[in-house]
């Protein structure tokens, strides 16, 4: 199934996540070495000490770089935080592009969707820590006006549509809300911590996403 890019409207401006998402299917490239390395450098002492306790200074000695050559490459340490957290979705992304093509089934694309998502972000030493310690913070990152969440759920409306017109599931689905839906719950597992759900059991999470997410597409799939 090759995946669907979320809605490009040219007169608004795209979410973090959206720019993410076209550059992983795109393939853009990272020609720049020393970037890629202030990036790495950030990362890891974002990761260490997050994001509000770290200086640039600091960024630019892990590097073993001068701050002018930082400064060069990320004016403020606000598009510093942007490009690490937007490297971090496109990693996602360009792994979940190989990824999905070994799921052979409408439900085993749906299950690995949630399983790998909950997964990668709440396991990522930079994002999962961001929304432990500093949710607000992220959440100013990547835009709380809903343009993410609207940009994950066409995504995620978007795959469903391409089943659509495979033949995989019939035209009956409103993939609007049933994305809608999805993304709702994907979320809440994210932002608000389960005392029942353990995110580092993908046995677990597994078996949620086949008892209560497959469901609501299986109910139109296709029989021959």
């Amino acid at each position: 199934m090759e995946p669907a890019p979320p809605g490009d409207d040219p007169s608004t401006a795209r979410s973090l996540l959206e720019r993410a998402y076209v550059d992983a299917v795109e393939q853009a490239d990272e020609a720049d070495p020393v970037r890629a390395r202030l990036l790495d450098a950030a990362y890891e002492q974002f990761s260490r000490t997050g994001i509000q306790r770290t200086s640039m200074e600091e960024v630019a000695k892990r590097a073993n770089l001068s701050r002018i050559t930082l400064y060069r490459r990320f004016a403020t340490k606000d598009v510093l935080v942007e490009q690490v957290i937007h490297r971090e979705f496109r990693r996602y992304f360009e792994q979940y592009i190989v990824d999905i093509t070994s799921a052979k089934t409408v439900a085993d694309r749906i299950v690995f969707g949630f399983v790998s998502s909950l997964r990668a972000i709440s396991r990522n030493p930079l994002i999962g820590g961001l929304l432990e310690s500093e949710p607000s913070l992220l959440g100013s990152i990547v835009g709380d006006d809903g343009r993410t969440f609207a940009a994950v759920r066409e995504f995620v409306a978007g795959q469903l549509h391409r089943e659509q017109e495979a033949g995989n599931i019939t035209a009956d689905l409103d993939t609007d809300l049933t994305a809608e839906l999805m993304v709702r719950i994907s979320a809440s597992f994210l932002m608000v911590p389960s005392q029942i759900v353990d995110l580092d059991d993908d046995e677990q999470l597994t078996a949620i996403a086949r008892r209560y997410l497959v469901p609501m597409v299986d109910a139109t799939v296709k029989r021959d």
